[in-house]
């Protein structure tokens, strides 16, 4: 671990002529992100920050670093598409007391911590869908990673997200009395300048609720308007900025549908129509199985069968989705469960029924493309930029194989050298 943090600041500090050294990658076989059959004996020649070379029996070039990866695959490093770096588990601490209680600076130490563990377990990207309270520290962290401060995957980020007046927490207060909200209330031609304002101070993504509770133990209603959504998209869109709609009632999934989001956060109460609108329309969902499984456990349940009702519903909603050939995002809404247990969505994914190597595209290729990152990154591709990972075993086969990480690379850095198994 040491030793693959001192080659990152290395790296930082020689600058190009140390960069350009090539590595050859030789594991024993290469998923490449968007094949769901993987590569046997297949290596990969990286030099710089860049794939040079992918296929078997390549020429290992002079002064070249020879890394043999036997027994493991290699593969595109995952990319998380629904972050919270900044919330860390609600069995420690309620998401209440960390939005109203716990300073910024240390949300922000934590927000380090946890961007180094998913790092770490081989997630080189995540998309973070709001700070929940924090601001645009995201925007900080994210400037931290990409400078060398500390390690972490590259971000996306969504800074403080937005709701309707009213449709957010916490709540329980005096009525009047100004409550720090975990997003920023914004509602009609509001929404125009509020969008923009979150871009220019650094928003990769525009993040808008559609629907929410309005009051502590009611049921989860529409909130925006479609036309109101509509207008952030176009905002967001002109601007060259993806939209995510947090959306878990029938009415909330279609009104962001109809109003040209580019994915769905959640989709609970999903219906086989609902889902074919959303294939019809391109709109990609990003179920957060994992998030639901955690909170359940939260409350007592055991994990053993049968599940409780509700995380039976997720499970319903994500086979109508597969049933209607959704274009299904890798997710899991984490920072309600511990960062650096991302692999947690992967493998309820698998237990609801999608294949491993579907799951795995999902993971790399799939969410590239969602993300518009495809031009950079999601496969094992010469061209894109060398963030690269070594799992022990075949992940196409056993899907748990992705939490036995052995190698990180981000960018041609080695960041977690090469381990054997335990």
């Amino acid at each position: 671990m040491r030793r693959g943090l001192l080659i990152l600041l290395l790296a930082l500090v020689a600058g190009p002529a140390f960069a350009q050294q090539a590595v050859l990658l030789r594991p024993d076989r290469v998923f490449d992100g968007v094949n769901p059959q993987t590569h046997a004996g297949w290596q990969v020649l990286v030099r710089g920050e860049r794939i040079e070379a992918v296929g078997p029996n390549l020429t290992v070039p002079a002064a070249a670093r020879v890394v043999d990866l036997p027994g493991m695959t290699l593969m595109p490093g995952m990319i998380e598409g629904h972050s919270h770096l900044f919330l860390h588990p609600y069995n420690e601490t309620s998401w209440d007391d960390q939005v109203l209680h716990e300073p910024l600076a240390l949300r922000t130490a934590r927000a380090t911590v946890s961007a180094r563990a998913t790092l770490m377990a081989g997630f080189t990207t995540v998309r973070d869908l709001g700070t929940e309270g924090a601001g645009y520290a995201d925007v900080g962290l994210k400037k931290a990673i990409e400078q060398g401060v500390i390690p972490g995957p590259r971000m996306l980020v969504a800074t403080r997200a937005i709701v309707a007046t009213g449709a957010y927490g916490p709540k329980g207060f005096e009525p009047g009395v100004e409550v720090p909200l975990g997003a920023e209330e914004a509602d009609g031609d509001a929404l125009v300048r509020v969008v923009r304002s979150q871009i220019g101070a650094g928003a990769d993504i525009v993040k808008l609720y559609a629907d929410y509770r309005w009051g502590p133990g009611e049921p989860s209603r529409p909130t925006f308007s479609e036309s109101e959504l509509r207008l952030a998209v176009e905002t967001a869109h002109s601007a060259g900025r993806l939209v995510a709609v947090h959306a878990g009632t029938v009415e909330g999934m279609r009104r962001a549908i109809l109003a040209g989001a580019d994915t769905l956060e959640h989709g609970d109460a999903g219906t086989p129509e609902i889902f074919r609108l959303m294939h019809d329309r391109g709109t990609a969902l990003c179920p957060t199985l994992a998030a639901t499984d955690a909170t359940t456990r939260y409350r007592g349940w055991d994990g053993q069968e049968p599940a409780p009702a509700n995380v039976l519903n997720k499970r319903r909603a994500f086979a109508e989705a597969m049933a209607a050939d959704v274009t299904l995002c890798m997710g899991g809404d984490v920072g309600v469960y511990a960062h650096g247990t991302n692999a947690r969505e992967m493998e309820l994914m698998v237990s609801a029924g999608l294949s491993p190597a579907r799951t795995l595209i999902a993971a790399t290729g799939g969410n590239a493309r969602i993300f518009h990152i495809d031009d950079r990154l999601g496969a094992v591709k010469p061209g894109l930029l060398a963030d690269l990972v070594a799992v022990e075993g075949d992940p196409t086969q056993d899907i748990t194989a992705v939490e036995a990480v052995r190698l990180v690379m981000k960018g041609g850095v080695v960041v977690r050298e090469p381990q054997p198994a335990p």
